[in-house]
């Protein structure tokens, strides 16, 4: 049975605060779309089209604040963003279940283009599962899986003191290249899977118009805030260690370190439509978004 969409019904938004939760929210009130957004806080920026509520995946006694959010009207769809811990796929499956048991259906997960459905302990899994369940007819279900984002350049930490201070990116890269994309662009996606009236039912890989080094970005960058900026490649090692300084656990560290191999070898070289076939534009290129950002690295 498809999913019945009501203009007064929310969209649940779990990892609000967050680099896409919190685009997707903006996204959604913009569109005069009632949208709970969850994090640990329950805190939401003021708009009348936006309620806070909390959420800790750690803690199931706030699952139900949403669906108590909601009043007489129901969570028509979730946008689920994995908790951080490698082992997430029990307890983000427990939740699925918990919100088919209070009457929502469909499911928009934020996943990633190395994972492949039934990949890791992690979203993987989630993916997985919900399209069983979608196979069954008992929910309907998008997975995005984007590459890595621009925004990494500009919202997290390491990147944009080392651009900023030591005009230089540092990876574990080589020459690899891949299709860098923007996290607005990606939650422009998740809007329109979260809201249009047929189920998805499918994934989407989501890529920027350009594949490209950290060579290239690095002088791109560069170019925009009137500065040389290089590329300073490490050995595996040397980025594991770069990543547990900045306070990354030594788990995670390795993993990306492992997603940084990959790139060396180009295991994201990728190209497709997806983006423009989902919002009628082109994706946004990597200038255009150094341009919008480049006050973070002066």
């Amino acid at each position: 049975m498809a999913f019945v969409l009501s203009s007064r019904d929310p969209i649940l938004v779990l990892g609000g605060t967050g680099k896409i939760g919190k685009r997707i929210a903006d996204q959604l009130a913009s569109a005069a779309i009632p949208t709970l957004v969850a994090s640990r806080s329950g805190k939401a920026p003021q708009n009348k089209w936006l309620t806070g509520v909390k959420f800790d995946w750690f803690d199931q006694s706030t699952w139900e604040t949403p669906w108590k959010a909601a009043g007489e009207h129901n969570v028509r769809a979730v946008y689920i963003i994995a908790p951080p811990v490698l082992d997430s796929a029990p307890i983000m499956i427990q939740f699925v279940d918990f919100a088919l048991s209070r009457g929502t259906r469909r499911f928009v997960l934020q996943s990633g283009t190395p994972l492949e459905a039934g990949d890791g302990w992690g979203m993987g899994q989630l993916h997985a599962y919900v399209r069983r369940l979608g196979n069954k007819g008992t929910a309907d279900w998008a997975a995005l899986r984007p590459t890595w984002f621009m925004e990494n350049f500009s919202e997290v930490p390491g990147h944009i003191e080392s651009i900023r201070d030591e005009k230089k990116i540092y990876s574990a890269t080589d020459r690899g290249i891949l299709p860098f994309v923007s996290a607005d662009d990606v939650a422009a996606c998740a809007v329109v899977l979260l809201t249009q009236p047929t189920p998805p039912h499918s994934e989407y890989i989501l890529l920027g118009p350009e594949n490209m080094s950290y060579d290239k970005v690095a002088q791109i960058i560069g170019e925009v805030i009137g500065k040389r900026v290089k590329h300073g490649n490490l050995t595996l090692e040397q980025f594991e260690e770069r990543m547990r300084s900045m306070g990354m656990p030594e788990d995670y560290a390795k993993v990306m370190a492992g997603y940084e191999y990959k790139i060396s070898l180009n295991k994201e070289h990728r190209w497709n439509e997806t983006i423009q076939d989902l919002l009628g534009r082109k994706p946004t290129n990597l200038r255009t978004f150094a341009q919008n950002a480049k006050e973070v690295w002066v």
